[in-house]
């Protein structure tokens, strides 16, 4: 530890008038502004506290190349790394070789770092800003109280326990060794979803009966289990977004196909085992045996659910709207043939979804540890080669 040495971020940053900068001011980047292809723009929504997330590129928005020329300070590129300053504060991504582009806008939202690299590894500054310690520390120095703030001048003092440039790469290296194999799983599991999602429109393209998928299935209300009622348990607990929490009891036994009625529209999520789907979620019953759950689940997820919403001033699934839908229903024995082929790919996938749990929380307690340096290297490389 006698080589480790507390820094301030303004001591890690680059030199240059640039290298610790807000994105532009109020609305000279604004929604108008926005574009579907051209320069990538980084806003809080591509941002998050999970450590596995350096950057959501999904749901990105651009703005033209001379736009985007209008804000020299506030590009972000490979190596950099970016701060919510409005919203949900403690945020971080970073601009790395997973980043889809190699150069970003950070929004009027943002803050972008620019770090030495004679001094810090942005991948270490990446985690060790990601650790528990350093959220609290920035979340407490937070101003703010409908709107949380977190400005340059307080991010220059937030304070990082660095070692040595070549002890940080090995701590770095260590820790992105687990998000590598999570990242590797995933996609596996993506491939193996693409492969079903291919394999139910084939069947679906050769069949000759068509129906209402009112006639094949229904979507039923969810229950309301509001936080305060919910025990923490093995069962999880469904919201239009996906998984919202745990509790002790299902509602349903799975697998089990839920789908987003209110806030993410449309959205389709897969339960393997027992789950507890809440009421802004519709859940699936298939009708006889026409169907099976696993062919229901793709032929929902390629329908555009999430545009079938309601006209009411509450947006929401419009469910007699969805299951008037006409669909083509494959005979009998093709169902029977994918659903085989299909539980394979889920088992497959679920295989990987729990080897990712395990990893990210091996991560998750590794890094406070080693960013504390109450972990020496050596010991925590012993722990991570027996996981990837």
């Amino acid at each position: 530890m006698a080589e480790w040495k507390k820094l301030r971020i303004e001591d890690l940053a680059a030199p240059g008038k640039h290298s610790l900068a807000t994105g532009p001011f109020g609305s000279a980047i604004g929604s108008r502004f926005f574009r579907e292809e051209g320069v990538p723009v980084v806003r809080g929504s591509n941002l998050s506290l999970d450590v596995g997330e350096r950057l959501i590129d999904p749901g990105i928005v651009f703005v033209e190349e001379s736009k985007a020329e209008e804000f020299p300070r506030s590009v972000a590129r490979r190596g950099d790394l970016i701060f919510t300053c409005w919203g949900t504060i403690g945020q971080i991504g970073l601009v790395d070789e997973r980043a889809r582009f190699d150069r970003y806008i950070v929004s009027n939202k943002q803050m972008k770092l620019t770090p030495d690299p004679g001094r810090v590894d942005s991948l270490f500054l990446y985690y060790a800003l990601s650790s528990p310690g350093a959220v609290a520390q920035v979340q407490g120095a937070s101003i703010g109280s409908s709107v949380p703030g977190f400005n340059l001048t307080q991010l220059r003092k937030v304070e990082v326990l660095c070692p040595p440039l070549a002890h940080q790469q090995s701590i770095a290296k260590m820790l992105g060794a687990l998000d590598d194999k999570i990242a590797v799983n995933e996609r596996i599991t993506a491939t193996a979803m693409g492969l079903g999602a291919a394999k139910a429109a084939q069947i679906s393209a050769s069949a000759m009966e068509s129906a209402a998928l009112g006639d094949i299935l229904e979507l039923k209300y969810g229950k309301a289990l509001p936080a305060s009622r919910r025990v923490a348990g093995g069962i999880p607990v469904y919201g239009s977004g996906g998984i919202s929490g745990t509790h002790v009891e299902a509602l349903l036994e799975g697998p089990g196909i839920i789908v987003g009625r209110k806030g993410t529209v449309g959205s389709v999520n897969w339960s393997e085992g027992g789950f507890f789907p809440i009421d802004t979620t519709f859940y699936v019953v298939c009708r006889g045996d026409r169907v099976s759950m696993e062919y229901a689940y793709f032929l929902l997820k390629r329908l555009g659910l999430e545009n079938m919403n309601s006209d009411s001033a509450v947006p929401g699934l419009n469910r007699d709207r969805a299951l008037s839908v006409r669909i083509k229903v494959p005979e009998v024995h093709s169902v029977q043939r994918f659903t085989a082929e299909a539980r394979e790919l889920f088992a497959m996938s679920r295989v990987r979804e729990q080897e990712n749990q395990v990893l990210a929380a091996l991560r998750d307690t590794l890094l406070p540890q080693l960013m504390s340096g109450r972990l020496r290297v050596k010991d925590a490389e012993k722990i991570v080669e027996d996981h990837v």
